[in-house]
């Protein structure tokens, strides 16, 4: 059977980092709440079992725990809250530290093998900590296999049991060779075998989508981004001309992009296409609206409106009836919308894959890629065979334009930001800098400036442009511009783009700021 790691989430942030760094060591994973029961996770047949870490203390009331009986089932790695958890129902003591550990620390190797194998005893390595509690005494045993400035037990591991435990955060970048340590647990621990790979994933869906849909049509939504694209591709290999794709011109797109999309989808992929015109409907339907969640519902339920529109259109054809919607949701989105797996996360922003489905709404969903971050995505549309031009594709909100009108959205602002857009994209690819960045994209800012040029005062519109580098995109560094690409980008936008007379660049990472504005 192929090897698989059960990841119980007592809600981290850092969870689905766990599961991401598991599947780069080519090893499946998924990510199960802590109410799983025992006889359940018997039966799933873990190869390994990892306990995520969470914001909770382990000795507070109402807090998620764990039946000592999961210990025995497969072997186990407890990260942060999870080491605390394993302490605590193990009969050590876990106290509030003196000090609380956040960010990077210092981990001294108490011993090699396991977990530190490649390791040597008295090495240091620098580790990503959060952390306000601490294991003061280990339970019978356990034996302390790590320290640091403020926990004396930083890891420990069972004598004769596959148990162990660690205060940081391998998963984090910051944790100096935390991969490795990964990769000691699930192979060295775990005794996993690394046979996950896109090809297996799509084998996988391909499986069960056929076998979840039947003899029943499906409808998938384009945005003319890789998401959508690598969802409509996976389904299309599944269940073939039972899919229809339906692309709705929103009118919120940037230059080119419609003819784009019908040229890639009846050309490369030959799938069965409808193009929707609905520029003037969305638009009606957001004007003098500011705020962007109100952009996000409105754009959300006009597009289903649509869609069922769209999707009668289909039905009339002969066949069955269209019961399915593709989206290409995608885990980013979870986490930043709504509590991921039952974990208690706070929602920063609703996606438009996520929170802005009307109640009621006639289609079952369909999402592929739900799991899956975008660099994998990325991979699994390679594996289908999807053009490097889509697939390498910088990401594009669903909303489109709209939520980069930080205004009222009308078709001057719209006609305004995709004009610099366009510009900016353009030197971004003639300097070769594409491909190095994550995301760039320009911004129509809700402030006017004055400015002078010829010989005449102005009081024009402001662009910010945004470009920052990311591997998943829950964290995010701005990109550093040679300052001559920035000059000419500046330049451009300024000359050829009519009512703009100040452009400003954006030096946020995430956090604390998002990648988008809105």
């Amino acid at each position: 059977m192929t090897s698989r790691i059960l990841i119980l989430d007592y809600g981290s942030q850092f969870t689905q980092l766990i599961a991401r760094r598991i599947r780069e060591a080519r090893v499946y994973s998924e990510i199960h709440p802590p109410t799983r029961s025992v006889e359940w996770i018997r039966d799933w047949k873990p190869t390994g079992i990892v306990l995520s870490g969470g914001p909770a203390s382990v000795y507070g009331d109402d807090v998620p725990t764990a039946d000592r009986a999961l210990l025995d089932i497969a072997p186990v790695l407890g990260i942060c809250y999870g080491m605390n958890l394993i302490a605590y129902i193990e009969g050590g003591a876990v106290v509030p530290g003196k000090r609380r550990e956040y960010g990077r620390a210092e981990l001294v190797i108490g011993e090699g093998g396991g977990i530190f194998s490649g390791f040597t005893p008295g090495e240091r390595l620098t580790v990503w900590m959060s952390h306000g509690d601490q294991v003061e005494s280990l339970p019978p045993g356990y034996r302390a296999i790590g320290a640091s400035q403020n926990a004396h037990i930083a890891a420990f591991r069972h004598e004769t049991r596959p148990i162990v435990g660690v205060q940081f955060h391998p998963e984090v970048a910051h944790t100096h060779r935390g991969a490795e340590i990964i990769s000691n647990f699930l192979f060295g621990v775990s005794g996993a075998t690394a046979s996950w790979t896109p090809s297996a994933f799509v084998a996988t869906h391909i499986a069960s989508i056929r076998e979840r849909v039947g003899t029943s049509r499906v409808i998938a939504g384009l945005s003319g981004g890789v998401d959508s694209a690598v969802a409509a591709a996976l389904v299309h290999r599944a269940v073939g001309d039972q899919l229809t794709c339906i692309f709705v011109d929103t009118g919120l797109l940037r230059r080119g992009e419609r003819d784009q999309v019908e040229r890639t989808f009846r050309r490369h992929l030959n799938i069965p296409l409808v193009t929707v015109d609905a520029e003037s409907r969305f638009l009606d339907a957001l004007a003098g609206v500011e705020d962007p969640e109100a952009k996000r519902r409105i754009i959300g339920h006009t597009f289903i409106d649509v869609f069922e529109e769209a999707a009668r259109g289909v039905e009339q054809a002969p066949g069955p009836p269209v019961e399915y919607l593709v989206q290409g949701t995608l885990y980013p989105d979870v986490i930043e919308s709504v509590s991921p797996r039952g974990g208690p996360s706070v929602t920063i922003k609703t996606h438009h894959n996520v929170g802005g489905l009307k109640p009621g709404m006639t289609f079952k969903l369909i999402e592929p890629l739900r799991d899956l971050f975008k660099d994998e995505v990325r991979n699994v549309g390679r594996e289908l065979g999807l053009p490097e031009e889509m697939v390498g594709r910088h990401p594009f909100p669903g909303p489109g334009l709209a939520i980069r009108v930080l205004t009222a959205v009308s078709r001057p602002a719209l006609e305004t930001l995709r004009h610099a857009d366009a510009i900016y994209l353009e030197e971004i690819r003639a300097a070769g800098l594409y491909d190095a960045i994550w995301q760039a994209f320009a911004v129509f800012l809700p402030v006017r400036s004055v400015g002078v040029m010829g010989e005449y005062r102005t009081y024009d519109n402001v662009i910010a442009l945004r470009a920052v580098t990311s591997a998943d995109g829950m964290t995010a560094d701005w990109f550093p511009f040679p300052p001559d690409v920035l000059a000419r980008m500046s330049t451009r936008i300024s000359n050829e783009v009519p009512g703009v007379n100040r452009v400003v660049y954006d030096v946020s990472s995430k956090p604390p700021a998002t990648i988008e504005w809105e």
